[in-house]
Protein backbone atom coordinates (compact mmCIF):
# COMPACT_ATOMS: atom_id res chain seq x y z
CA UNK A 1 0.00 0.00 0.00
CA UNK A 2 1.24 3.58 -0.88
CA UNK A 3 1.57 5.70 1.76
CA UNK A 4 -1.05 9.09 1.26
CA UNK A 5 1.09 12.23 2.16
CA UNK A 6 -1.47 14.44 4.40
CA UNK A 7 -1.37 18.08 3.41
CA UNK A 8 -1.26 20.70 5.98
CA UNK A 9 -4.44 22.68 6.77
CA UNK A 10 -3.64 25.80 4.70
CA UNK A 11 -6.09 27.90 2.90
CA UNK A 12 -5.35 29.70 -0.24
CA UNK A 13 -6.91 32.98 -0.72
CA UNK A 14 -8.16 34.29 -4.49
CA UNK A 15 -4.63 35.85 -5.05
CA UNK A 16 -3.88 32.01 -4.99
CA UNK A 17 -1.33 33.13 -1.91
CA UNK A 18 -1.48 30.79 1.23
CA UNK A 19 -2.73 31.98 4.20
CA UNK A 20 -1.37 30.54 7.72
CA UNK A 21 -3.92 30.25 10.12
CA UNK A 22 -4.60 32.94 12.26
CA UNK A 23 -1.94 33.86 15.93
CA UNK A 24 -4.27 33.54 19.11
CA UNK A 25 -3.91 36.36 21.92
CA UNK A 26 -5.01 33.44 24.10
CA UNK A 27 -1.78 32.01 26.57
CA UNK A 28 -1.47 28.61 26.79
CA UNK A 29 -3.67 26.94 30.04
CA UNK A 30 -1.46 24.23 30.16
CA UNK A 31 1.56 25.81 30.00
CA UNK A 32 0.03 28.24 32.72
CA UNK A 33 -0.90 25.39 34.83
CA UNK A 34 2.39 23.41 34.59
CA UNK A 35 2.07 21.12 37.34
CA UNK A 36 6.11 21.93 38.51
CA UNK A 37 5.49 25.65 38.05
CA UNK A 38 1.85 25.52 40.18
CA UNK A 39 4.37 23.32 42.74
CA UNK A 40 7.35 25.88 42.78
CA UNK A 41 4.80 28.92 43.68
CA UNK A 42 2.84 26.57 46.44
CA UNK A 43 5.84 25.82 48.16
CA UNK A 44 7.26 29.60 47.96
CA UNK A 45 3.86 30.90 49.26
CA UNK A 46 3.92 28.32 51.72
CA UNK A 47 7.78 29.32 52.60
CA UNK A 48 6.72 32.85 52.80
CA UNK A 49 4.33 32.40 55.44
CA UNK A 50 6.27 29.94 57.88
CA UNK A 51 3.86 27.14 57.03
CA UNK A 52 4.68 23.47 57.16
CA UNK A 53 3.49 21.21 54.75
CA UNK A 54 1.38 19.90 57.10
CA UNK A 55 -0.20 23.17 58.48
CA UNK A 56 -1.69 23.30 54.75
CA UNK A 57 -2.73 19.82 54.78
CA UNK A 58 -4.58 20.65 57.80
CA UNK A 59 -6.08 23.39 56.98
CA UNK A 60 -6.97 22.08 53.39
CA UNK A 61 -8.47 18.87 54.85
CA UNK A 62 -6.12 16.53 53.48
CA UNK A 63 -2.88 14.56 53.69
CA UNK A 64 0.81 15.86 53.58
CA UNK A 65 1.72 13.71 51.14
CA UNK A 66 -0.83 15.39 48.70
CA UNK A 67 0.96 18.93 49.75
CA UNK A 68 4.48 17.19 48.58
CA UNK A 69 2.81 15.96 45.62
CA UNK A 70 2.16 19.04 44.40
CA UNK A 71 4.93 20.73 45.21
CA UNK A 72 6.98 18.25 43.27
CA UNK A 73 5.67 18.50 40.50
CA UNK A 74 3.84 15.05 40.69
CA UNK A 75 0.22 16.64 40.45
CA UNK A 76 -1.82 19.74 41.14
CA UNK A 77 -4.42 20.89 43.40
CA UNK A 78 -7.94 19.97 42.61
CA UNK A 79 -9.88 23.08 41.52
CA UNK A 80 -12.14 22.50 44.88
CA UNK A 81 -9.87 23.46 46.99
CA UNK A 82 -7.90 25.94 45.19
CA UNK A 83 -9.76 28.81 47.16
CA UNK A 84 -9.02 27.38 50.40
CA UNK A 85 -5.69 26.82 49.08
CA UNK A 86 -4.92 30.42 47.92
CA UNK A 87 -6.91 31.93 51.09
CA UNK A 88 -4.29 29.80 53.37
CA UNK A 89 -1.12 31.18 51.52
CA UNK A 90 -3.09 34.66 51.08
CA UNK A 91 -2.39 35.01 47.60
CA UNK A 92 -5.26 35.13 44.53
CA UNK A 93 -6.22 32.42 41.92
CA UNK A 94 -3.80 34.93 39.16
CA UNK A 95 -0.78 34.19 41.95
CA UNK A 96 -0.86 30.61 42.26
CA UNK A 97 -0.71 29.89 38.36
CA UNK A 98 1.57 32.49 37.45
CA UNK A 99 -1.49 34.65 35.35
CA UNK A 100 -1.00 38.13 35.05
CA UNK A 101 -3.91 39.89 36.91
CA UNK A 102 -6.02 42.14 34.00
CA UNK A 103 -7.09 44.24 36.85
CA UNK A 104 -3.66 44.48 38.31
CA UNK A 105 -2.54 48.04 37.77
CA UNK A 106 0.01 48.19 40.82
CA UNK A 107 3.73 49.79 39.99
CA UNK A 108 6.51 47.25 41.16
CA UNK A 109 7.10 50.00 44.27
CA UNK A 110 3.11 49.34 45.01
CA UNK A 111 4.09 45.62 44.27
CA UNK A 112 7.06 45.09 46.71
CA UNK A 113 5.10 47.35 49.11
CA UNK A 114 2.01 44.50 49.14
CA UNK A 115 4.80 41.74 49.37
CA UNK A 116 6.31 43.33 52.40
CA UNK A 117 2.82 43.94 53.93
CA UNK A 118 2.48 40.21 53.67
CA UNK A 119 5.37 38.85 55.17
CA UNK A 120 4.50 41.43 58.65
CA UNK A 121 3.44 39.73 61.83
CA UNK A 122 -0.38 40.46 62.20
CA UNK A 123 0.33 43.19 65.21
CA UNK A 124 2.78 45.02 62.45
CA UNK A 125 0.14 44.84 60.05
CA UNK A 126 -2.42 46.48 62.17
CA UNK A 127 0.09 49.22 62.87
CA UNK A 128 0.37 49.49 59.22
CA UNK A 129 -3.51 49.53 58.49
CA UNK A 130 -3.71 52.29 61.56
CA UNK A 131 -1.01 54.78 60.01
CA UNK A 132 -2.19 54.39 56.31
CA UNK A 133 -5.85 55.11 58.33
CA UNK A 134 -4.36 58.19 60.04
CA UNK A 135 -2.77 59.24 57.00
CA UNK A 136 -5.84 59.22 54.58
CA UNK A 137 -7.71 61.45 57.23
CA UNK A 138 -4.97 63.80 57.18
CA UNK A 139 -5.40 64.11 53.10
CA UNK A 140 -9.20 63.69 53.68
CA UNK A 141 -9.55 66.60 56.03
CA UNK A 142 -6.90 69.33 53.91
CA UNK A 143 -9.37 68.12 50.83
CA UNK A 144 -12.63 68.84 52.03
CA UNK A 145 -13.35 72.89 52.49
CA UNK A 146 -13.92 73.40 56.41
CA UNK A 147 -17.67 73.11 57.73
CA UNK A 148 -18.45 74.63 60.99
CA UNK A 149 -21.65 73.14 62.64
CA UNK A 150 -23.99 75.80 64.37
CA UNK A 151 -27.77 75.32 66.10
CA UNK A 152 -30.62 75.87 63.77
CA UNK A 153 -33.42 76.92 66.13
CA UNK A 154 -36.73 75.78 65.74
CA UNK A 155 -38.35 78.68 66.98
CA UNK A 156 -38.58 81.63 63.95
CA UNK A 157 -38.28 85.26 64.73
CA UNK A 158 -41.73 86.27 64.76
CA UNK A 159 -44.40 88.22 67.06
CA UNK A 160 -46.23 86.73 70.41
CA UNK A 161 -46.03 87.09 74.41
CA UNK A 162 -46.17 84.78 77.27
CA UNK A 163 -44.17 85.99 80.00
CA UNK A 164 -42.00 84.09 81.98
CA UNK A 165 -40.10 81.42 80.08
CA UNK A 166 -36.04 81.46 79.51
CA UNK A 167 -34.54 80.34 76.05
CA UNK A 168 -33.62 77.11 75.10
CA UNK A 169 -31.56 76.81 72.12
CA UNK A 170 -32.89 73.57 71.19
CA UNK A 171 -32.99 72.62 67.22
CA UNK A 172 -31.00 70.99 64.76
CA UNK A 173 -27.26 71.26 63.50
CA UNK A 174 -26.82 73.29 60.62
CA UNK A 175 -23.23 73.03 58.73
CA UNK A 176 -21.86 75.93 56.96
CA UNK A 177 -18.50 77.17 55.29
CA UNK A 178 -17.00 79.39 57.48
CA UNK A 179 -14.83 81.25 54.84
CA UNK A 180 -17.95 82.75 52.84
CA UNK A 181 -19.23 84.90 55.93
CA UNK A 182 -16.64 86.25 58.38
CA UNK A 183 -20.18 86.33 60.97
CA UNK A 184 -20.52 82.69 60.75
CA UNK A 185 -17.00 82.13 63.53
CA UNK A 186 -18.88 84.77 65.37
CA UNK A 187 -22.37 82.77 65.25
CA UNK A 188 -23.53 80.14 67.60
CA UNK A 189 -27.20 80.32 66.58
CA UNK A 190 -29.08 80.28 63.30
CA UNK A 191 -32.82 81.64 63.42
CA UNK A 192 -35.65 82.17 60.44
CA UNK A 193 -37.18 85.52 60.13
CA UNK A 194 -41.37 85.30 60.19
CA UNK A 195 -43.29 88.14 59.00
CA UNK A 196 -42.17 91.63 57.30
CA UNK A 197 -41.85 93.86 60.39
CA UNK A 198 -38.21 94.08 59.39
CA UNK A 199 -38.50 95.02 55.87
CA UNK A 200 -36.58 96.35 53.99
CA UNK A 201 -33.56 94.79 55.70
CA UNK A 202 -34.64 91.32 56.91
CA UNK A 203 -37.42 89.64 54.91
CA UNK A 204 -40.01 86.58 55.48
CA UNK A 205 -37.94 83.25 55.30
CA UNK A 206 -34.38 84.77 55.86
CA UNK A 207 -32.06 82.86 58.48
CA UNK A 208 -30.15 85.34 60.19
CA UNK A 209 -26.69 84.68 63.09
CA UNK A 210 -27.14 85.27 65.95
CA UNK A 211 -24.29 85.39 68.87
CA UNK A 212 -25.80 84.11 72.55
CA UNK A 213 -25.75 86.65 74.97
CA UNK A 214 -24.18 86.20 77.53
CA UNK A 215 -21.34 85.68 75.15
CA UNK A 216 -21.86 88.91 73.12
CA UNK A 217 -21.47 92.13 74.53
CA UNK A 218 -24.04 93.96 75.77
CA UNK A 219 -26.54 95.07 73.15
CA UNK A 220 -26.37 98.66 72.68
CA UNK A 221 -29.33 101.29 71.69
CA UNK A 222 -30.04 101.07 67.76
CA UNK A 223 -28.51 97.34 67.27
CA UNK A 224 -30.38 94.36 66.12
CA UNK A 225 -31.04 91.77 68.27
CA UNK A 226 -33.20 88.68 68.85
CA UNK A 227 -35.23 88.34 71.97
CA UNK A 228 -37.58 86.30 73.70
CA UNK A 229 -40.81 87.39 75.88
CA UNK A 230 -42.25 83.94 77.11
CA UNK A 231 -42.81 81.25 74.58
CA UNK A 232 -42.01 83.76 71.47
CA UNK A 233 -39.20 85.13 69.85
CA UNK A 234 -38.27 88.54 68.08
CA UNK A 235 -36.06 90.36 65.85
CA UNK A 236 -35.94 93.87 66.50
CA UNK A 237 -34.14 97.01 66.78
CA UNK A 238 -33.44 97.97 70.67
CA UNK A 239 -33.94 101.51 71.49
CA UNK A 240 -34.20 103.32 74.96
CA UNK A 241 -38.62 103.14 74.81
CA UNK A 242 -38.51 99.25 73.41
CA UNK A 243 -38.29 97.49 70.68
CA UNK A 244 -38.86 99.03 67.44
CA UNK A 245 -39.52 97.57 63.60
CA UNK A 246 -37.70 98.45 60.43
CA UNK A 247 -40.98 98.40 58.88
CA UNK A 248 -43.08 101.74 59.51
CA UNK A 249 -46.40 100.07 59.77
CA UNK A 250 -45.69 98.69 62.96
CA UNK A 251 -45.56 100.54 66.37
CA UNK A 252 -42.85 100.26 68.41
CA UNK A 253 -43.32 97.27 71.18
CA UNK A 254 -43.26 98.63 74.92
CA UNK A 255 -42.95 96.24 78.05
CA UNK A 256 -44.21 97.58 82.05
CA UNK A 257 -41.84 96.76 84.80
CA UNK A 258 -43.60 93.81 85.29
CA UNK A 259 -43.19 91.88 81.47
CA UNK A 260 -39.49 90.04 81.13
CA UNK A 261 -38.01 90.52 77.91
CA UNK A 262 -34.97 88.58 77.51
CA UNK A 263 -32.26 88.96 75.36
CA UNK A 264 -30.84 85.87 73.31
CA UNK A 265 -28.26 87.84 71.09
CA UNK A 266 -27.20 89.91 68.69
CA UNK A 267 -27.98 89.75 65.34
CA UNK A 268 -24.80 89.02 63.37
CA UNK A 269 -26.80 89.96 59.78
CA UNK A 270 -28.17 87.51 56.87
CA UNK A 271 -26.91 83.63 56.34
CA UNK A 272 -26.99 83.31 52.22
CA UNK A 273 -28.19 79.86 50.97
CA UNK A 274 -24.62 79.73 49.97
CA UNK A 275 -22.92 79.42 52.73
CA UNK A 276 -25.10 75.83 53.93
CA UNK A 277 -22.80 73.07 53.18
CA UNK A 278 -24.03 70.74 50.69
CA UNK A 279 -24.97 67.06 51.66
CA UNK A 280 -21.84 65.88 51.26
CA UNK A 281 -19.17 68.17 53.03
CA UNK A 282 -22.09 67.74 55.99
CA UNK A 283 -21.85 63.90 56.05
CA UNK A 284 -17.92 64.03 56.42
CA UNK A 285 -18.01 66.54 59.14
CA UNK A 286 -20.38 64.36 60.57
CA UNK A 287 -18.35 61.11 60.20
CA UNK A 288 -14.41 62.85 60.72
CA UNK A 289 -15.95 64.23 64.44
CA UNK A 290 -18.01 60.29 65.31
CA UNK A 291 -14.27 59.38 64.67
CA UNK A 292 -12.47 62.14 67.54
CA UNK A 293 -15.47 61.10 69.86
CA UNK A 294 -14.53 57.17 69.61
CA UNK A 295 -11.09 58.41 69.91
CA UNK A 296 -11.75 59.94 72.80
CA UNK A 297 -14.00 56.86 74.21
Amino acid sequence: MKQQNKKPNITVSKGGKPEMPAKSNISNPVKLKDAHAVGKRIKYYRERQGLEQKDVAREVGITANAVSNWENGRTRPDFSVVPKLCDILQITLYELYGIDNPLNTYTVKEQTMIQDYRGLNHGHQLTVDNLIGSLKTAEFVGNCPEVICLTFCDKGLSAGFDCGAEFEDEGEPIYLYPHTNTAIRQADLVFAVNGDSMEPEYHDGDMVLVERYPGCPELQYGEVGAFMIGNSTYIKVLEEDGLHSLNENYETMTFSDDENVYLIGCVLGILEPESIASERDADRYIAMHAADDDDED
